[in-house]
Parts: structure tokens; C-alpha cells; sequence
């Protein structure tokens, strides 16, 4: 268990997820999450499904597709480059995404965190698909 992400581009004309693209899968990286939630509210919480529990007054983001456009993934590059992600908890989210270095076992120097790159290149391929007139969606479930 635990927070799975994914960023997909969507061709022109198509409704449902049968031709979709893969671009990016996340494990655990819950500054990025923490970004796209905080999108998804600033946007009005779009395909959003209220329960039908009366108790379930969650609201939350988990598996919600949200579209981002051009300018959602400059603002999320210069949020990259900056380290402006902002810290995010979730049950079974994981470490903070900039604290510590698993694969080395040591922090992470100013500047870099384990995504760092990956989050970049996801950048770039979204621009490529958007140039291409496919949509682009990010997805978590957890």
C-alpha cells in the first residue's frame, strides 16, 4: 500500500482512457502531491465525486484525474527548480519527499531531491504532448 501516481496524455478527440499515454509514475512522492492536491482545490476541485456515505466528509484527492495545462506545468517547473513543493503527509505517503536519500543513505544536498530529474523530464514530456494536441492528467490513488 501506499501513494501511486501517474501523469498520462490523452489524444484529441478521445473521452475515455482506452488510448491514453503514460508519461510519469510517482511512488511515495508526496511533495508533488502535496502540489497537484493543492491544484486540484485552487481549480475548484474539478471531477470530483462526493461519497454517498453522509459520514464521509473526506473530499480528498485519491483518484481524481486532473487535467494541467501549459501554464499549470511552468508553474509546477519553477516550483521544481525552487524546492517550492510544499510538504504533505498521508497515511502510507511516505518521508518527506526533499529530507533524505534512501538509495545513499544520507540527506540530499541543497538544491536536488530523489525526484528532482524525474519531475523535470515529466515536465518536458507533458509540453511535447500538449505540442501535439493531446491532454495532460495526473492521477493518484493511495
Amino acid at each position: 500500500m501506499g501513494l501511486d501516481m501517474c501523469a498520462y496524455a490523452r489524444p484529441p478527440r478521445k473521452r475515455n482512457s482506452d488510448d491514453d499515454v503514460g508519461i510519469c509514475d510517482w511512488r511515495k512522492h508526496n511533495r508533488l502531491q502535496g502540489w497537484m492536491e493543492n491544484l486540484w482545490e485552487s481549480k475548484g476541485r474539478p471531477n470530483w465525486k462526493p461519497s454517498e456515505d453522509e459520514n464521509d466528509f473526506s473530499g480528498d484527492f485519491n483518484s481524481v484525474e486532473l487535467q494541467l495545462t501549459r501554464a499549470d506545468l511552468y508553474d509546477l517547473k519553477d516550483d521544481i527548480l525552487e524546492m517550492n513543493l510544499p510538504e504533505s503527509n498521508g497515511f502510507f505517503w511516505g518521508s518527506d519527499s526533499y529530507s533524505w536519500n534512501d538509495e545513499d543513505d544520507k540527506p540530499y544536498p541543497d538544491n536536488e531531491y530523489y525526484y528532482k530529474e524525474q519531475d523535470l523530464n515529466f515536465v518536458a514530456e507533458a509540453h511535447k504532448m500538449l505540442d501535439k494536441g493531446y491532454r495532460v492528467f495526473y492521477s493518484c490513488w493511495y
